[in-house]
């Protein structure tokens, strides 16, 4: 009987290449379903992010409280801000909001601060004045009450009066009063709050490589005057 031949050396040597050479492309096409999987994730994180921001942004405009000889709205260029009712309950007072756009570790972000509950008019004061400086230069405590939403190179705020869009630095919001204001005795001081729009344009200029770049445009509409928002 003859002899049962096995494998050469060369044989062996080409069949473990082949073997690691199919390992190799394996582990590349895992790889690349991997990251693509990451990429997916990160993108749709990015998208969940705004839309949240998008919908906080329309429910602090659904909560303004006027009230008497304060101002409800109010856009300065640097920051919007905002006096609304307390997410808590009507008794627990009010909030004041903010919303900017701030430098973050390097980065332009998009900022909301929310100051915690006010039940005194000297609170609401102090409040009103420490969102404008959170916007420009904010200490570690106003840091701790802000959260980044999303990156943005820049936005703008249009006001809807008159039937028309406007920039609210510029419309006549300054001389546009509310009824209580209008009401107020000769001599009350000029600080009565402006009436509230009837609409407000945010207009977001989002950096290329995200989820969702270019300009986003999203307008609310005062419940009062159309029964809701867009």
């Amino acid at each position: 009987m003859g002899r049962s031949r096995g494998f050469t050396l060369v044989e062996l040597l080409i069949a473990l290449f082949v073997m690691a050479l199919l390992a190799v492309l394996s582990w590349r096409g895992l790889d690349g379903m991997v990251r693509a999987q990451e990429q997916t994730q990160v993108r749709a994180d990015e998208v969940l992010t705004l839309q949240v921001g998008l919908q906080q942004w329309a429910a602090d405009l659904d909560a303004l409280t006027e009230l008497p000889n304060t101002t409800a709205l109010d856009w300065n260029g640097r920051v919007l801000r905002m006096t609304r009712r307390s997410t808590a309950s009507a008794t627990d007072g009010v909030l004041v909001v903010g919303w900017a756009r701030r430098v973050v570790a390097g980065k332009s972000m998009w900022l909301r601060w929310q100051s915690p509950a006010l039940r005194t008019r000297v609170e609401l004061d102090t409040a009103w004045a420490q969102a404008d400086v959170w916007s420009q230069n904010p200490g570690e405590e106003q840091m701790s009450r802000e959260v980044a939403i999303v990156p943005m190179d820049d936005w703008q705020i249009y006001f809807f009066r008159e039937n028309a869009w406007t920039n609210p630095q510029s419309s006549d919001a300054a001389t546009a009063m509310s009824p209580a204001a209008m009401a107020q005795p000769p001599g009350t001081p000029p600080s009565v709050a402006a009436t509230l729009p009837d609409g407000v344009r945010l207009v977001l200029t989002l950096p290329a490589g995200q989820a969702i770049s270019g300009t986003l445009t999203r307008d609310w509409v005062r419940p009062t005057v159309s029964g809701g928002k867009s």
